[in-house]
């Protein structure tokens, strides 16, 4: 069960003018608990003015052997700007060395479980960080494995994690290849100026490695970078069951056309944590809210259809998603859905958190 912690901060990188890494110390007492998979993020929290603000951030520290019994000492994690971001503006400006923030123990499945063989990834701004997670823990781990990080920025100034990225280039020159693209900017060597869109992206993986001997492909960044490098891969042959994607921003999308009426009153259970609650669906709730006013332990981070925090399994009854940026084909054939983004398409819904 996803439960917060109150964590201390041991330090604060400025890493380019609109982003900072957040270094968090683990106690002794809760590392087990904050034991994580390379790519998976935290959920950081804090309350302003009597309302609670989430927001998730991927992990960039290398995970932690699973031989170590101790688990991790410390985890960090990239913040970049938003404008007008609650939470980064305040991660930014605000917090400093020594002082405590609410942490969410690790979640998702944007995950690589070390094995011998060829992986890539396509990402664009901050989608850098929980690959960087990935990529570090593989190569150290598997000496077997080799990586190719095509990364896209708009200019060297904006490029998030750039020292940790050389120093892997430098540890690793035979098994780590880089490949740099910024939007904004000439490079005196390298890809010419211009974003990784599909039809860039379909000459160039290519040329660059056997598309087809890629064990795993990890998108990560803005919903049109990942869309556009799934495309392409697509295109290329490459089957679904190795398209690893997550989503780090998604402009506002409009919600589908309902095409069927919404019961009148509907009631929803749901188990969580061990126990279950049965409670009426409030006009225009999600399944979330409705759980929340009963359960506020509910787990849920950024409420926008994109973390997947909030995934549940839909035990009986019909729900309809508003969007889904999470979950992959395979989980919502399995039965699971999106709670933060369900409304009841029937008049009893139940669903389970803990599956």
């Amino acid at each position: 069960m996803a439960r917060f912690h109150p964590l201390p901060v041991a330090a604060v990188d400025r890493l380019t003018d609109d982003s900072v890494a957040l270094t968090f110390a683990v106690p002794a007492a809760l590392r087990e608990e904050f034991r994580h998979a390379p790519g998976q993020h935290l959920a950081l929290r804090r309350v302003v003015d009597g309302t609670e603000i989430r927001r998730t951030y991927s992990i960039c520290s290398p995970a932690p052997d699973p031989a170590d019994p101790e688990g991790p000492r410390t985890l960090r994690v990239g913040v970049r700007l938003v404008d007008g971001g609650a939470f980064s503006t305040y991660a930014l400006k605000e917090i400093l060395a020594g002082d405590e923030v609410d942490v969410m123990t690790p979640a998702g499945r944007f995950t690589l479980d070390p094995a011998p063989g060829l992986y890539a990834a396509v990402v664009g701004g901050s989608g850098i960080t929980p690959v960087l997670s990935i990529v570090t823990t593989l190569l150290a781990r598997e000496p077997e494995a080799r990586f190719c990080l095509i990364r896209s920025d708009r200019t060297a100034a904006s490029t998030m994690f750039l020292e940790e990225v050389a120093d892997l280039k430098d540890r690793y020159p035979e098994r780590f290849q880089l490949v740099t693209a910024l939007s904004r900017e000439e490079q005196q060597a390298g890809l010419p100026t211009g974003r990784l869109d599909e039809e860039r992206l379909t000459a160039l993986l290519p040329a660059l490695l056997p598309v087809d001997q890629v064990a795993g492909w990890f998108l990560c960044g803005p919903l049109g970078l990942v869309e556009g490098a799934e495309r392409a891969l697509r295109g290329l042959g490459v089957p679904r069951t190795r398209l690893h994607e997550e989503i780090f921003h998604v402009d506002t999308v409009a919600a589908p056309a309902v095409t069927t009426p919404a019961p009148a009153h509907s009631m929803v259970t749901a188990r969580l944590d061990g126990r279950g609650g049965t409670w009426p669906v409030q006009d225009g709730e999600s399944l979330l809210e409705t759980v929340l006013r009963n359960r506020p332990d509910a787990p849920y981070a950024c409420k926008g259809g994109v973390c997947g925090t909030c995934r549940a399994f839909l035990v009986s009854g019909e729900v309809r998603m508003d969007r889904n940026f999470a979950l992959e084909p395979e989980e919502t054939d399995a039965g699971y859905v999106l709670a933060c983004q369900s409304h009841p398409a029937t008049e009893k819904v139940e669903l389970d958190f803990d599956r």
